[in-house]
């Protein structure tokens, strides 16, 4: 009896060795991982996963493009007779083009992928960085010869009368009967600088360098008033970066960005300032001077004179301000304020004044919904109401009074699913035009009477139609993805699946994809594709973002790679967004769970082999995964991450970790956790990655030192924030090598081809 017993045991283990046991990684696993990359797969096994229109400028019809394997198809509707026919005589284009350039392109592979499709008789396209006019009657062939652009440091009044420009840091105007010049401000001065602005990207070399020169300034609509900002840099503090790939030079090229972090108030702040041009007088009108990160937002009236609507949000993101502003009179009215406990997160509002209405986005009833506001009175009215999430506004019909948006929730789907509605202003009524259960991208006619819909899950190709935008009606399909030669390679499309949250009540969701020889009795580790950021989602939810990830690529190498939306994500309830708001550090537990329920589910998930990567706030999660939950997560591939947001830029943080800064930052914070690290942990920054600095890496990467931990560290001195070209594929080809090393514990090939 005992023999028998130890038997069935060592059976036992034998089928359990066998189902953890992995083949040789080979050349041939990565060169399948490649052809699977999107650049390898679209246009080549994939078409048609997401069709563009281009409206003709005369409203008579829509003009769009689709593909095979043989090249493109230029087509067009008609919106008259609503037949779809080719745009034009492919092989005539073909011969013209050819004939004009000295080439020799098909009728199928026609240099351009964009086109201005004018009317039925004239399109235009570029080549080689010019424009050409196609007569579609005649079949001709002609250069557009565009006007020189104007010079970007002036701006034309409406009327024509003046021009709007800078001298020495202060705001000038010259007429254009006869060049008479007006100086419109006397103050300016280097770093206290009339008409310009902070650019995001503005990279100064050396400790004294100069920022690049900007210019702004907002006409009024019937050239009485310049409203534009003084942009004062003069307390800004700087980060620095120091470039070592420049081949020419022996020594790191400095440089510096003027950018603040969570709290800091030596930061670039923006004063909004008015200048009447008839008395040439400078008016200060009594808003704040904030910072770059909640600067006070301005536009002018299309049908008020001297009203300016101004919008703004104090550090903290807390609070919305919306106000009417009469810069003749100083006169201010509040048209729309709102506070909350959290945060306020993408406020936006929609100006309607042929109907004197502003319609506002809150999240205030729990669900981001619609109000309008009377821009005489103030009163506010809900224009949508309901336990869903309206994300955007696509169109508006003033003529109409109706609003066509875009929300999510709302049938009873997929939360992630966004379907089109319309509601009218005076009725209030909502009507739903896309009922297909799955996820809609639509696309609106400038004259709103029809809209493109793009619709799809990861699991359905696409299906491309034309609609009625009064009704939702279907005119005619324009096109539906072709996936069949993916398909004859044995792939899977994503799988979608749910999980139980950490507050054992909400569902989240999630993906998962496995490779194309796929065999549902081994063992595969998993690999979190991870981006918790607060702003967005992960879901895929049309089938082109699932197909066009990196994780199908990945997964070819003998993993399951999974992509999970925790609470705290975008795009549900405010409660579901609000369990990130300082607490960025704590929104990986849900996707640990996640893991954890689909392990019970499939035997095929290896729940002892778990890695993870990220960028960015992604990156952050990787690193942060093997800090907080080091017996669980086992290997992470952390890059560009903003691993201590103390040191991040300061509008992220403040928006979703609080301001003033606390505790919550330090406890957080992957550096102050470094001691925790027991994984395989590598750390990627762009050398001179003004995004996301790197500093807070090579902090983490002293603070790993100390702790006497064992991590990997690569540089891209010539990156910044994204990486792209060669260093693109050599990131990736590390990547993939540390998780097969790893975590599959297999030896990693390096000479592969990646096309």
């Amino acid at each position: 009896m005992y023999c028998k017993r130890n038997i069935v045991l060592i059976l036992g283990l034998l089928v359990s060795l066998i189902g953890y046991s992995q083949k040789k990684t080979t050349k041939k696993d990565y060169q399948r991982a490649t052809s699977f990359l999107w650049e390898n797969l679209n246009n080549n096994k994939v078409f048609n996963t997401y069709i563009r229109p281009y409206w003709a400028e005369d409203n008579s019809g829509i003009a769009f493009i689709t593909r095979d394997e043989k090249g493109k198809y230029f087509k067009k509707i008609t919106f008259k007779n609503k037949k779809k026919t080719s745009l034009f005589d492919h092989q005539k284009v073909a011969t013209l083009i050819n004939k004009k350039l000295n080439k020799e392109y098909s009728e199928f592979t026609l240099p351009f992928n964009r086109i201005n499709y004018k009317n039925k008789k004239e399109i235009l396209f570029t080549v080689d960085r010019k424009e050409y006019i196609l007569d579609l009657k005649s079949y001709s062939l002609s250069e557009n010869k565009k006007e020189e652009k104007n010079n970007e440091f002036e701006t034309i009044s409406p009327d024509g009368k003046w021009i709007a420009f800078t001298r020495d840091y202060n705001l000038f105007i010259r007429s254009t009967e006869d060049g008479t010049e007006h100086q419109l401000s006397t103050a300016g001065k280097k770093n206290y600088e009339y008409a310009s602005y902070y650019g995001w990207y503005d990279l100064m070399e050396g400790e004294n360098g100069e920022r690049p020169s900007h210019f702004y300034v907002n006409w009024s609509p019937d050239s009485k008033w310049i409203q534009t900002n003084i942009c004062d840099l003069r307390q800004a503090d700087k980060m620095y970066l120091l470039d070592w790939s420049i081949d020419s030079l022996y020594r790191p090229k400095l440089l510096s960005y003027y950018r603040g972090s969570p709290g800091d108030t030596t930061m670039v702040h923006m004063k909004p300032v008015v200048f009447d041009i008839t008395s040439k007088k400078e008016i200060h009108p009594e808003l704040p001077t904030n910072t770059h990160i909640n600067a006070v937002s301005l536009r002018w009236s299309d049908t008020n004179k001297n009203v300016l609507y101004a919008d703004y949000q104090n550090r903290g993101y807390q609070d919305v301000h919306l106000l009417k502003v009469d810069v003749d009179t100083g006169k201010k009215q509040v048209l729309y304020k709102e506070t909350s406990t959290t945060n306020i997160d993408r406020f936006e509002y929609w100006l309607i004044e042929k109907r004197n209405t502003a319609i506002v986005a809150s999240e205030k009833s729990g669900w981001q919904q619609l109000y309008t506001i009377n821009l005489t009175t103030g009163e506010e009215k809900p224009l949508t109401q309901g336990t869903y999430y309206i994300d955007d506004i696509l169109s508006i019909d003033e003529e109409r009074g109706i609003i066509y948006f875009v929300a999510n929730g709302k049938e009873d789907i997929n939360p992630y699913y966004s379907h089109v509605y319309k509601v009218d202003l005076d009725q209030r009524k909502t009507v739903l035009l896309t009922p297909e259960k799955a996820h809609h991208q639509a696309l609106f006619s400038p004259d709103n009477n029809y809209f493109i819909d793009n619709y799809s899950t990861a699991q359905q190709p696409t299906v491309t139609v034309l609609r009625e935008a009064k009704t939702g009606k279907i005119i005619t399909t324009m096109s539906k993805a072709d996936i069949e030669k993916i398909k004859a390679t044995g792939w899977q499309s994503a799988q979608t699946f749910t999980a139980l949250a950490r507050d054992n009540k909400t569902t989240i969701y999630g993906a998962y994809w496995v490779p194309s020889n796929f065999d549902p009795n081994k063992k595969y580790p998993v690999i979190d594709h991870t981006y918790t950021g607060p702003h967005t989602q992960m879901f895929p939810r049309s089938f082109g973002r699932a197909i066009s990830l990196e994780n199908q690529a990945i997964a070819e190498l003998g993993f399951i790679v999974v992509m999970i939306d925790g609470l705290g994500s975008s795009s549900r309830s405010k409660a579901f967004h609000n369990y990130s708001y300082k607490n960025l550090g704590g929104n990986l537990e849900d996707h640990k769970r996640a893991i954890e329920q689909l392990a019970k589910k499939h035997s095929f998930i290896d729940q002892e082999r778990i890695g993870i990567f990220g960028h960015s706030a992604g990156g952050y999660d990787a690193a942060h995964a093997l800090l907080q939950f080091p017996e669980f997560y086992k290997v992470a591939v952390s890059s560009s991450a903003d691993h201590d947001h103390r040191m991040e830029k300061a509008w992220w943080p403040e928006m979703y970790m609080g301001w003033p800064v606390d505790s919550v930052y330090h406890n957080q914070s992957n550096v102050t956790m470094a001691k925790n690290l027991k994984g395989k942990l590598l750390l990627v920054h762009g050398g001179i990655d003004e995004n996301v600095n790197p500093s807070a890496t090579f902090k983490l990467a002293e603070a790993l030192i100390k702790a006497n931990k064992d991590f990997d560290l690569l540089i891209m001195p010539s990156q910044h924030h994204g990486y792209r070209g060669k260093h693109r594929a050599y990131f990736r080809k590390k990547r993939w090598n540390y998780f097969v090393e790893h975590l599959l514990e297999q030896q990693p090939i390096w000479d592969f081809e990646d096309k």
